[in-house]
């Protein structure tokens, strides 16, 4: 149930996301799919850093809600490929490479800089 939960307000808050931002986008660049699973890994790295350094052991079904369920159901890897797919469909070969590289780097350290910044701020 946890997952399910979590999976629910995950795609919820990512649609809301994507909506938020397609309405400033003009371009046909994907920035709202980038913006959700480059916050999506800030949100994880965060997570992770706070389970490790202040409540390791009793976390098994906040992490099935927040990780798996929430975070899970806010980024969508299906979503990047689509994306990047029709830009290279469209011909547009550059911003699907600077897509791909960009959401994938960018992501990871994303990810580093919120355990860093758990790590960090726990000190």
């Amino acid at each position: 149930m946890y997952v399910a939960f979590g999976g629910a307000a995950g795609a919820m808050g990512r649609f809301a996301l994507a909506e938020l931002v397609a309405r400033f986008n003009t371009s046909a660049f994907p920035f709202g799919t980038m913006m959700v699973n480059i916050l999506g890994s800030l949100m994880l790295g965060i997570w992770i850093g706070v389970v490790a350094t202040m409540m390791p052991a009793k976390t098994k079904d906040l992490h099935l809600l927040i990780a798996v369920g929430f975070l899970g159901g806010f980024t969508t890897f299906s979503a990047f490929s689509m994306d990047a797919y029709m830009l290279m469909e469209r011909g547009m070969t550059t911003q699907a490479f600077l897509y791909v590289f960009g959401s994938v780097m960018i992501s990871v350290l994303a990810l580093v800089a919120g355990m860093w910044l758990v790590k960090l701020l726990a000190v």
